[in-house]
């Protein structure tokens, strides 16, 4: 087997895995990096970017569709799902073309194949038939979708998220099966098209891991638009038919019966590991994951493991982080720890929901005094503007030091609220400088200076 050797070696190339490479070659190292199917892993190329394709498309539809809310009248559109989805496969696919761009670019080299650490410094790939060597190892081989026993995934009637977007024609009834992000984005995405949709949550709301207040809000517009849900319900069973898949659900009401055309399960995701030689190496796992310090260190020397793969919060934004991360401690670079505390989570669903650090539970489980801030958006002229007023920016402040503990959103475009704060987290600023900053007027951020102001006691504007 030809052996070539490298100072680093990427095992997947996806949000986590391309970007250590490449952050990795800019501070010199050689660096190669496998990947069995595609550059960009899930996130570009069945994830994050096509499905918010979708997600424009169907608010250009809600925007025909409302249109009359604005002086327009429309008599007759037709909105063709088919070319969204093309749309989508469009957006997806020049990405991953960029993604390749950067590894020519970078001088990575980029081999195609199954990846097995064959030692601690030793990586072979079939079908390549290749033996890599490098002093250091990271796996960012990511995650894939995860089933309930009694709903087995078959990609026909029982879809996960990649059969979703795989959709060119929607059906008639569709039932959700977990309502974090992934479910409710495509939940708006259905509904918004047509579809009669039922969610169905183990836990008491949608996006359970949420401040309740926003998940309370967030239910409350879903019920606007027409989406169905259960909370507190457990799929007992499935029978599933030609055209019609029926579930057994158990309720705090009692049992219940769900009934669909087809069933998205989006109950989250699960580590791909098979293959990669992890035990024979030693490696320890954790709950199922890669276990890893704060600095993506496997209990192996010279083994590192970056994004989905370790379970720690699997979003495509912190695997590309851990990736620069690692790359930069390789390199002696000697970087700060990634503090998850800081990291925005964003649903990109109608209306959008985000949110950093702790919920309003968390941070009085801690014990400390608290001011929390809260400001509408019926109460900012660009949301009015935009006709879009309902939901508010909650912040959570420590009142002995002024530290932000958290921030949650609800509304229109809120996910690009989110730098802002976590910029805040990042530079342990307060309210006050929050406030102080001066922000463009009409804009929807004026809500964070706003927030920040009655998280005070000294609100202006609400």
């Amino acid at each position: 087997m030809p052996e070539s050797a490298y100072d680093l070696i990427v095992v997947g190339g996806g949000p986590g895995g391309y970007v250590a490479a490449v952050r990795a070659a800019q501070l010199g190292l050689r660096v190669a990096l496998v990947e069995r199917g595609e550059l960009g892993g899930v996130c570009l190329n069945w994830g994050c970017i096509p499905s918010k394709a979708l997600l424009r498309n169907a608010e250009v539809v809600r925007l025909v569709r409302d249109a009359g809310r604005f002086g327009i009248t429309i008599d007759r559109y037709q909105a063709d799902y088919a070319a969204a989805q093309a749309r989508s496969r469009a957006v997806a696919e020049r990405l991953v073309k960029g993604v390749a761009f950067l590894m020519k670019k970078n001088k990575v080299e980029v081999i195609k194949g199954e990846a097995t650490l064959a030692a601690r410094d030793r990586v072979a790939v079939k079908p390549a038939g290749r033996e890599l060597t490098a002093p250091h190892i990271i796996v960012a081989t990511g995650a894939r979708a995860r089933s309930i026993p009694g709903l087995t995934i078959d990609g026909r009637q029982v879809l996960s998220s990649r059969e979703a977007l795989e959709l060119r024609e929607l059906p008639a009834s569709i039932a959700i099966v977990g309502a974090s992000a992934v479910g409710m984005e495509f939940a708006t995405v259905f509904r918004s098209y047509g579809v009669a949709v039922t969610v169905i949550e183990l836990l008491p709301h949608l996006l359970p891991k949420e401040d309740e207040e926003i998940s309370i809000a967030f239910e409350k517009e879903m019920k606007k638009t027409g989406v169905s849900f259960h909370t507190g319900a457990r799929v007992e069973g499935a029978e599933i038919a030609a055209n019609q898949v029926r579930l057994r659900l158990a309720t705090p009401g009692g049992p219940q019966t769900v009934e669909a055309a087809r069933v998205l399960v989006a109950v989250g995701v699960q580590p791909n590991l098979e293959g990669l030689g992890l035990e024979a190496l030693g490696a320890q796992l954790e709950g199922g994951a890669i276990k890893v310090d704060e600095f993506g260190r496997t209990t192996v020397p010279g083994l590192y493991a970056i994004g989905d793969v370790t379970m720690k919060l699997a979003l495509a934004h912190v695997a590309s982080a851990q990736g620069v991360l690692v790359a930069e401690l390789i390199a002696r670079k000697e970087p700060r720890a990634l503090d998850l505390n800081r990291v925005p989570r964003c649903t990109y669903s109608a209306p959008q929901v985000a949110s950093l650090g702790l919920t309003e539970a968390q941070a009085r489980a801690t014990g400390r005094a608290l001011r929390v801030g809260r400001f509408p958006f019926r109460a900012n002229g660009k949301a009015l503007g935009l006709n879009e007023t309902e939901g508010f920016v909650k912040m959570i402040v420590d009142t002995q030091y002024g530290e932000i503990l958290g921030a949650h959103l609800i509304g229109p475009e809120v996910t690009e609220l989110t730098g802002e704060l976590s910029l805040a987290k990042a530079m342990e600023l307060t309210p006050l400088e929050l406030a102080y900053a001066v922000h463009a007027h009409p804009t929807l951020t004026e809500a964070l200076g706003e927030v920040a102001l009655d998280a005070m006691g000294v609100a202006i504007n609400a």
